[in-house]
Order: structure tokens, then C-alpha cells, then sequence
């Protein structure tokens, strides 16, 4: 039995359908809301809460393998939680700001929880992926408005990651030996600027998408209303502010790991184009 937690998410969701379609095996997909969940037929649907840890009982019970992203609850309940079920593997998703930004306090949050997850007795594979595709639906909105797209640091590029092949990767340390006990840093095929993601964005629709830059002090003025100061700065440093040679490398994780070329964002764009209509 493999569990996937947040298996409605872009990632738990990609996964689930992975697994069906390799064989896995039985497969069990936790959500908080079973009745607005749709999971491949097979699919075992389970609800469960994070924040009440003793709600994930019944959903780890005869769990072998458990996929898990980091930071959604009570990380050392929650991992002791799967110790105490007998569950014997976890891939836990983290993020490669670990390895290229360890002073931010949610990087140093992530390398918390990974060392929970390595002194718990259980066999463990870490992804550190890197700035989701995904990210781009915060702009969503504005696009589906006509309204213009602002945003800092329009022509750094970072090597964007498709979730779908986090789950791709995922997939393989669940269900192939050789990835226990390895920490795997994942990126895109490429680094996309801002500038590039919201033209490809533009060229799936069909039409332009107004885009201006704006300063990094005018994009803080407008995300510490929803994301408060520290996290509003630890964004703007990751998506441009404070880069380095780790955050923008372009790695060949992905197609070693699964015999694949990683997706690019103009897919991504391609696959999620009616978010933007």
C-alpha cells in the first residue's frame, strides 16, 4: 500500500495517476474532502487532516510507502504518526532553497523536518525541487482580466520544474530500489525568465498578455499585505533578488532518474492554458 498525501495537489494529483498507470500496486490518496476529491478508479480516497494528526490513523493503517510534502502540519507528529503505523518508506518533498538559500527561515524550516524524517528510523528519499511552473497561476487572474502582468526581476531565469515530474521522480523512488537514503535536487530542462513564461503563456491563448517590470520595493509593497514581510522578501530574493549559481542551475536530475526528458513551462502553459482564459 502506497499512501499520497495531498493527493489533490498538482503534484499528489500527478502522482496518484502515475501509479495507476505503472502498476504500483495499491494505492491510497489522502484529502481532506473525499467528496470533491476525484482520484484514478482504483484509487482508494481517505480523509485526513494535517492539523489534526490523529485523523491520519485510518489513512496510514497498512501503509508501506508513504509520499509526503513537507510543511503542511505538524511535521514531527505527523512523521511519527507513519513510525508508529509500521510505514517503512517516505519521500518527502523539501525544496532546494535548503541547499542555495539555507539562512531564509523556510529553508531552514524544510532542513528541519528532513532531519526528522532521517532520525526516525524509517527509509527516506528527499526531492528538492526547485520554483514551481505552477507559480504562474498567480497571475492567473490578471491574465484572465486583459489586465497587464507586473512583476520584478522580469529577465532573471530560473530552471522552473513542472510538477508532474516531481511526481514523475516521486513515483520512481516509491516504487524502484536503489533511492533510499539519497537527497535528489530537481529542476526544469531550462531557465525561464518571467518575461518568457508570461509569453508563453500568451502565445497558448492566442493573443497578447499586457506585461510591464516594476521594482522589487513595489512588489513588496504589494505582497506583504497577503505574505507579511519576511516571507514577502524571502520570494522576491528567490525570484530574483538574491539569486546564486546553485538556485539557477539547470540540473539532469529528472531524465536520469526517469528515463524522460523533464517537461518544459511552454508544456506546463499548454496543459493549463483554461486557468488563463
Amino acid at each position: 500500500m502506497i499512501l499520497v498525501t495531498g493527493a489533490t495537489g498538482n503534484i499528489g494529483s500527478a502522482l496518484l495517476q502515475e501509479l495507476q498507470a505503472f502498476g504500483a500496486g495499491q494505492l491510497r490518496g489522502l484529502t481532506r474532502d473525499i467528496a470533491r476529491a476525484a482520484f484514478p478508479a482504483g484509487v482508494e480516497a481517505v480523509a485526513g487532516d494535517f492539523d489534526e494528526t490523529a485523523s491520519l490513523k485510518p489513512a496510514l493503517e497498512g501503509v508501506r510507502s508513504l509520499f509526503l510534502v513537507s510543511r503542511m502540519g505538524s511535521d514531527a507528529e505527523i512523521i511519527e504518526a507513519a513510525r508508529r503505523a509500521g510505514v517503512e518508506h517516505v519521500v518527502l518533498v523539501s525544496s532546494i532553497t535548503v541547499q542555495t538559500h539555507p539562512h531564509l527561515g523556510p529553508a531552514g524550516e524544510n532542513l528541519t523536518v528532513e532531519q526528522l524524517l532521517k532520525d526516525s528510523g524509517m527509509t527516506w528519499t528527499i526531492l528538492r525541487p526547485t520554483q514551481f511552473a505552477s507559480n504562474a497561476l498567480w497571475w492567473a487572474g490578471t491574465i484572465r482580466e486583459h489586465e497587464t502582468v507586473r512583476v520584478p526581476f522580469a529577465d532573471i531565469g530560473l530552471p522552473t520544474i513542472h510538477p508532474a515530474d516531481i511526481a514523475s521522480v516521486a513515483r520512481v523512488a516509491l516504487t524502484e530500489s536503489g533511492h533510499q537514503e539519497r537527497t535528489y535536487a530537481l529542476t526544469g530542462p531550462e531557465r525561464v525568465t518571467a518575461r518568457q513564461q508570461v509569453g508563453a503563456i500568451a502565445a497558448v491563448l492566442g493573443r497578447e498578455v499586457p506585461f510591464a517590470e516594476i521594482s522589487r520595493q513595489e512588489a513588496h509593497r504589494q505582497m506583504v499585505v497577503f505574505l507579511g514581510d519576511e516571507a514577502a522578501d524571502a520570494v522576491l530574493d528567490l525570484t530574483g533578488g538574491n539569486v546564486n549559481d546553485e538556485l539557477l542551475m539547470v540540473r539532469d536530475t529528472v531524465p536520469q532518474i526517469t528515463g524522460a526528458p523533464a517537461r518544459t513551462f511552454q508544456q506546463w502553459a499548454a496543459e493549463n492554458a483554461t486557468a488563463f482564459r
